[in-house]
């Protein structure tokens, strides 16, 4: 018994669940075509039982009359032969029972059938008088209405002279009355389909114009799902009704989200600012530490020697570190620096000759291509730098690493790439967030996790497009920027004749050297 309950408990559940999914407008059409069609139903119901009724007792009303008419005009008298006439002189028996498809019939007290409608068998005569396909009926034995062999009789007392008595018989057939009760089921019936899905139609339509207004809100809010701008107004509507409740309440949300986001980017763009600010700021101490780091390792011998260099090695990791931080600060709060015209095939040479010593364990070879395009020399460098170190940092000893430049399409392109073992599956989603970093540097004193994250943000800067290509089950990964056209840029910086470029230092995640280079 429990386990019937629990089946029971299950399949409501179940049910419930499926008409919660059922679209809410199908559910309210359908709703008001169920109660459409249970009230039709049962209208229909009581209307037919009545109705069949009051048929069926017409038709045995009909049937009295008829058989009360027959019998005052029937006067059966005997002939000179001894047989019985009984049409009698005033009445014609075919006549009267072919207007209804009727039977007649005249027994005698002993059973004996001694007339019939049919003209040949109007007088009385011995053997089968009953015509071929018509039922024979039986004696009745009391008066009154009954259904025998598909037909409704009438039974009545009927005499003749001298003093004969018997039995006359009025029958029709019921076909005529079922198939009248037939029709008026099926016109029942065909009332109360076309009933429920008139109501169905309306329902719907009257659903899908009450919908309307939340149809107009969902088209708002998924605008601003895609833009992700709360200051969309919603739409307005003049009843004062619970769509109009959730559309001022949903106004209200996207106000208070909105105050709330301005004051989250405020806040943001101001730690942002004192971030580019602060490592600005730091860049000046930093170089004179440097600077004197740099005197004391050279004057100091010994054990304040070794001392010296440690500091310089932590100052030149931090003022890297700056830097970094400087050029992903800028990133954040756009600030834009002009752009000049730069060679990328000779950034890519100064910065393979930077990092010579570095990778004098992995074979680099490089294929520095005249691009020009508008750029940021530094960035373009320090970019350059730690997409090579990248490739020097996280693959082993003897690794082939191809770095080039060139025009594609009309558009200046830079493809670093080497033969190593590829990125990780699980960090290829994450290599260009920051301080996500590789197996390879980890707890290593070269990696800050800034490397990639400084690349998107200068290829973003300059508009340029990365695409990744690692397959560790087919070893290597591949790097591709694919740069604007020169030219293209509406914030290009004016070049005076004569004037050089000074740029700021360049410093990546590897051991790079800091050093301010002019270039033409």
């Amino acid at each position: 018994m429990a386990s019937l309950g629990s089946s029971i408990r299950s399949a409501a559940r179940a049910t419930f669940f499926a008409y919660r999914r059922v679209p809410v407008r199908w559910r309210l059409g359908g709703g008001s075509a169920a109660l459409t069609f249970v009230i039709l139903t049962g209208f229909a119901g009581v209307v037919g039982v009545l109705t069949e009724q009051q048929i069926t007792d017409q038709f045995s009303s009909q049937m009295n009359l008829a058989t009360q008419y027959l019998q005052g005009l029937m006067k059966p008298v005997y002939t000179a032969t001894h047989t019985l006439n009984c049409a009698g002189v005033d009445l014609d028996l075919p006549s009267f029972a072919g207007a209804d498809n009727a039977q007649i019939r005249v027994f005698d007290d002993s059973g004996a059938l001694l007339c019939t409608q049919a003209p040949s068998y109007i007088t009385g005569v011995s053997g089968d008088i009953v015509p071929k396909g018509v039922p024979s009926f039986s004696v009745p034995t009391n008066r009154g209405v009954y259904d025998e062999d598909g037909y409704r009789l009438s039974a009545v007392r009927i005499s003749w002279k001298p003093n004969d008595h018997g039995w006359l018989v009025y029958a029709r057939p019921l076909d005529s009355i079922d198939d009248t009760i037939s029709r008026l089921k099926l016109f029942l019936g065909l009332g109360v389909l076309g009933g429920t899905i008139l109501a169905l139609l309306a329902g719907l339509l009257v659903a899908q114009r009450a919908m309307r207004p939340v149809s107009e809100l969902t088209e708002v809010t998924r605008e601003i799902e895609r833009t992700r701008d709360p200051t969309l107004r919603l739409p307005h509507f003049d009843a004062d009704d619970e769509v109009s409740e959730l559309a001022r309440t949903l106004g209200s949300m996207l106000a208070a989200l909105d105050s709330a986001r301005t004051e989250s980017d405020a806040a943001l763009n101001r730690q942002r600012e004192f971030v580019a600010d602060a490592s600005h700021e730091l860049r000046t101490p930093l170089t004179s530490v440097l600077a004197n780091l740099e005197l004391l390792a050279d004057e100091l011998d010994g054990e304040p020697a070794e001392s010296a260099k440690s500091a310089l090695r932590a100052t030149r990791r931090m003022r890297r570190l700056v830097a970094d931080l400087l050029l992903l600060a800028r990133a954040d709060i756009e600030r834009r620096q002009p752009l000049r015209p730069i060679d990328l095939g000779a950034r890519l040479t100064d910065a393979a000759a930077e990092l010579g010593p570095v990778s004098e364990e992995h074979v680099l070879t490089i294929a520095p291509e005249a691009a020009r395009l508008d750029g940021i020399g530094d960035d373009l460098h320090r970019m350059i730098l730690n997409l090579l170190e990248n490739a020097i940092s996280h693959t082993p000893p003897g690794t082939r690493i191809q770095a080039r430049t060139g025009i594609e399409n009309g558009h200046p392109v830079l493809v670093v790439e080497d033969d190593g073992p590829g990125i990780p599956i699980e960090l290829q989603d994450r290599v260009f967030e920051r301080f996500v970093r590789g197996g390879g540097d980890a707890g290593g004193s070269r990696g800050t996790g800034l490397g990639l994250a400084i690349v998107s943000a200068v290829a973003d800067a300059h508009g340029a497009g990365v695409e990744m290509q690692s397959l560790p089950s087919l070893r290597g990964t591949r790097f591709k920027i694919t740069f604007p056209a020169a030219g293209t840029h509406a914030h290009r910086a004016v070049e005076r004749d004569g004037a050089d470029e000074l740029d700021q230092t360049s410093t990546t995640t590897g051991s790079t050297i800091g050093r301010r280079r002019s270039l033409s």
